[in-house]
């Protein structure tokens, strides 16, 4: 029996190791109030090994409220998906910017 534990506890313990390296949080919101519509932001002239991320619309838990845009450091191999809110029958669904191939 002792033995057993000690494999099943080294199984998890490695489990446990692997996963932060093949994960990825993401974060999405259902909500039944649609976005104001996006607000003009002037985008500053291109900067060298950055990108540029557009402000959005997050929601607080109560209302929506607005996030101005800002520069990412640019990830090699990489496009930056912004933020973006997209109806779902009479919902709205916010999926949270990020990087992908």
């Amino acid at each position: 029996m002792r033995v057993q534990t000690a494999i099943l506890a080294l199984a998890l313990a490695a489990g446990a190791a692997l996963a932060p390296a093949t994960s990825q949080a993401r974060v999405f919101v259902d909500i039944r109030v649609a976005p104001p519509a996006a607000r003009v932001e002037v985008v500053p002239a291109a900067r060298r090994g950055y990108v540029w991320a557009p402000g959005y619309w997050a929601w607080s838990g109560r209302a929506h409220v607005w996030h101005r845009g800002y520069w990412l450091r640019e990830r090699r191999g990489y496009h930056w998906n912004a933020p973006a809110w997209t109806p779902r029958g009479d919902r709205w669904h916010y999926a949270q910017g990020y990087w992908a191939r």
